[in-house]
């Protein structure tokens, strides 16, 4: 739909790792009883020689059955008045396999959920789905008005039908079903259904249609099955009922937060704030408002609505002293200081990180408690130098490079495990960042170590430095400035619970880090945005401007990140994001709150959103008259098929539209000694360093005044970007890299610094730049593009 294949199905046997799997009953019962299986696929169950008096002896029964289950036959579960079913369209699913992509949606728009209250009615959604208990038992009010109207025949041929498409509105594929997630098509009445299975139902239960459906095109077809199978199909079958729930590549993973091939966790974003100069910090009142404060670094502090609406004049203006620490629950203020400035500590004979007499290089924690008359503030008592002689008794923990961002853990929500937990990250020297859980009293390394490296060999080989080591620490060529976050204890994202979330400013990753329950040992997964549909929710994106520099959450535990297109106190390109996992939600209504009401003297700002979801396939861009779109029979079909599903799995960004002859990347060297002067115009660009191949990626090289070089630009943008896929013949820029992401260009010359483009410019050389040859930069921060053809919606 909307000119995209839209591939999805699913069983849901393993939708939750948490929930006990579905029971099912194919076995024969004791001697009292016996199961019937008809041609409808319909199982009755009969118990002293009758038929099930109550729900009640139903699913016991299906209970004492377990341990013999098979998990293929899931699907057998309790009817409403004690039947035990097992669905017709099972019969159709045996050798019908499709390849999919999952993108489960309910029709409010958002993602399933674990209904809180076991359903009674529609149990084969019982553990995950888009209904609560409430609407089950709406479902199943209207199917007794429905199935009141018929005798034992019809109920005995068609109650299972009339179950089945009445419970499809709680299945976790409700909107595609229903054809709800597309706005320019009418709500469905009745699920889409596969051609299979319609005939089957129409040729039993076509009476029952006009109860079902109050569609008067439906009533008019009634008697025609070909034509009302036809209207009754969706546009695409692998969306259609029951085809859909049989998709074991899938539905193993149902619920659970998606991830690549690669271990890649698809997460997505909720824009909330924008036009921030360098958005530091953001922390909520605590007092039942859910404001939200967020400080700039020029020191403005800003005061955010429940809303998102902005108060137009600022909290607060502390230009003159900028200060953002947390407070731990005990109530004093930890501060995190750096170690001096100077590369490698050079501080006396040990740095100022080992040295317990010096502030810098610490962790300190202070009581400013009642301090209006007296000393600006006291020492804690239990801080742990408080008795040794010569260490300042502010010190609550040392050894430490330059902490940036640090949080406080809530805990599980229920059972508290990790509460007052305080992490870390720490900003590396030359080789490596780190994260580290702060304790009291702890030497955490530095300048002795460097992540779980030695820094300083002979201090490294100290017996006595009894140092803590990170719980997690990675290369340089993943980032150079670590952002320390948050551990997620929020309520509307239950995967997330007890992942700690964080990031690097100058790659502009995002990572996770969870704690393995048996091993102790923290488990790393990188956190990318999801492709394709799995953001394409109401208000989710999946980008945000590289330059990460805070982390935060909200009083309901929520998590967000901030970060700038362009890292400057001046630039008003600081973007507030919300994360979300849009593989599950929480149960509808569990994480609602009432904001205390706030009285407002100043004007307030509508939040209005600039960014929007990318990578959505449109449709194909026409190509001009000069050319010529390639030959259709020149590729097989089935080929071209599995090649769009390797790319999408791979999350490849697709090649440029216009048919090109692909030639092999060569380095740079080679290029140079290849190319003679005056081959090529001055601006020419070309992208060199991806280890695939492809000819959408890699690190920018320009030729200017008969030679080719690189650009080393710290501040590359998305609009610089822009001028060399536009002048590659791409029509977007997907991401712009820095840091030599695709490597550095030594041996080259650095062409070009300090570029800034507008974005229509025809090459880098009419963008302002430092000028040609001038350069105050390094390789290791040549820059690089990822450009792609995909239109921005």
């Amino acid at each position: 739909m909307n000119g995209e294949k839209k591939r999805l199905t699913t069983s849901f046997s393993s939708a939750l790792s948490d929930v006990t799997p579905p029971l099912l009953a194919d076995q024969p019962t004791t001697p009292r009883g016996r199961l019937t299986t008809h041609r409808t696929g319909k199982v009755h169950s009969y118990i002293q020689g009758g038929q099930a008096s109550s729900l009640r002896q139903c699913r016991t029964f299906l209970l004492l059955r377990s341990e013999t289950l098979d998990l293929n036959a899931m699907w057998y579960f309790c009817d409403a008045i004690g039947h035990i079913w097992h669905p017709p369209f099972l019969f159709y699913l045996s050798c019908w396999i499709a390849s999919v992509s999952l993108h489960p949606q309910c029709l409010d728009f958002k993602p399933p959920f674990q209904p809180q209250q076991e359903l009674q009615f529609c149990q084969m959604y019982r553990n995950f789905g888009c209904c609560d208990f409430a609407r089950d038992q709406d479902l199943m009010a209207k199917y007794y008005r429905i199935m009141e109207n018929y005798d034992y025949y019809g109920y005995s041929n068609c109650a299972a039908y009339v179950q089945d498409l009445l419970c499809q509105e709680c299945s976790p594929y409700a909107a595609h079903l229903f054809d709800a997630e597309d706005p320019s098509t009418p709500l469905r009445t009745i699920p889409g259904l596969c051609p299979d299975y319609c005939t089957e139902f129409h040729s039993k239960c076509r009476s029952f249609l006009t109860l079902l459906s109050d569609d008067q095109r439906i009533a008019e077809l009634e008697h025609d099955q070909r034509k009302l199978c036809r209207y009754l199909q969706l546009d695409d079958p692998d969306y259609c009922y029951p085809h859909l729930l049989n998709n074991e590549l899938l539905n193993k993973n149902l619920g659970r937060t998606a991830a690549d091939s690669q271990g890649c966790l698809q997460l997505c974003l909720e824009e909330v704030a924008n036009g921030l100069r360098n958005p530091l910090a953001m922390i909520h009142a605590n007092d039942g408002t859910h404001r939200i404060f967020v400080a700039e670094q020029v020191g403005l502090v800003w005061v955010y609505l429940p809303d998102w609406s902005k108060i137009e004049k600022p909290f607060l203006n502390i230009t003159k002293a900028v200060l953002t620490s947390p407070w731990e629950d005990d109530g004093y203020l930890y501060i995190f200081t750096g170690d001096g400035g100077m590369a490698g500590d050079p501080f006396g004979q040990f740095g100022n990180a080992q040295n317990k007499s010096a502030l810098l290089g610490k962790v300190l924690r202070i009581d400013v408690d009642d301090n209006v008359r007296g000393p600006l503030y006291r020492i804690p008592p239990d801080n742990p130098f408080v008795h040794e002689p010569n260490a300042r008794p502010e010190v609550y923990a040392y050894g430490v490079r330059n902490m940036w961002r640090c949080s406080v853990d809530r805990g599980d929500p229920i059972t508290k495990e990790g509460k007052g937990r305080i992490f870390c990250g720490d900003v590396g020297q030359n080789k490596y960042e780190e994260v580290d859980i702060v304790e009291k009293g702890r030497n955490y390394g530095w300048r002795a170590k460097e992540g779980f490296s030695c820094y300083d060999k002979k201090l490294c080989a100290n017996s006595s430095l009894d140092d803590v080591l990170p719980i997690y620490a990675y290369p340089h060529k993943m980032g150079k400035s670590v952002t320390g976050g948050y551990v997620y204890r929020g309520c509307e994202n239950p995967n997330l619970n007890g992942m700690y979330i964080f990031g690097d400013f100058m790659s502009g990753r995002l990572m996770s880090l969870k704690e393995n329950g048996w091993t102790n040992v923290w488990e790393y997964n990188e956190i990318c945005m999801g492709m394709g549909l799995t953001c394409s929710f109401p208000g989710l994106i999946n980008n945000y401007h590289p330059y990460i520099i805070s982390f935060a959450e909200d009083e309901a535990g929520e998590l967000y990140f901030m970060s700038t297109e362009i890292p400057s106190a001046t630039s008003p390109t600081g973007v507030m994001y919300k994360i979300i996992d849009p593989s599950r939600r929480a149960h509808p209504g569990k994480c609602h709150h009432e904001p205390l009401s706030v009285q407002v003297k100043s004007n307030l700002i509508p939040f209005k959103r600039k960014e929007s979801l990318k990578g959505l396939p449109t449709k194909q861009p026409q190509l001009s008259n000069t050319e010529k779109p390639p030959d259709a029979s020149t590729k097989d079909w089935l080929q071209e098929l599995l090649d769009l599903f390797k790319e999408e799995d791979e999350q490849v960004t697709p090649t440029p539209f216009r048919p090109t002859t692909p030639k092999l990347l060569t380095t740079s060297k080679e290029r140079k000694s290849r190319h003679r002067k005056g081959k090529h115009k001055n601006g020419a660009v070309r992208l060199v360093g991806d280890e695939e191949r492809r000819g959408d990626r890699g690190r920018v090289e320009v030729f200017a005044n008969g030679e080719w070089g690189t650009v080393c630009d710290d501040l590359w943008n998305t609009k610089n970007a822009m001028v060399v896929c536009r002048q590659l013949g791409f029509l977007h820029a997907v991401k712009a890299v820095k840091q030599a992401e695709f490597g550095d260009g030594a041996g080259l010359k650095i062409i070009l610094d300090d570029v800034q483009c507008e974005g229509t410019e025809e090459t880098l050389l009419d963008c302002q730049h430092a000028g040609v040859g001038t350069h105050n930069c390094h390789h290791y921060e040549d820059a690089g593009v990822i450009c792609g053809n995909s239109e921005l919606v």
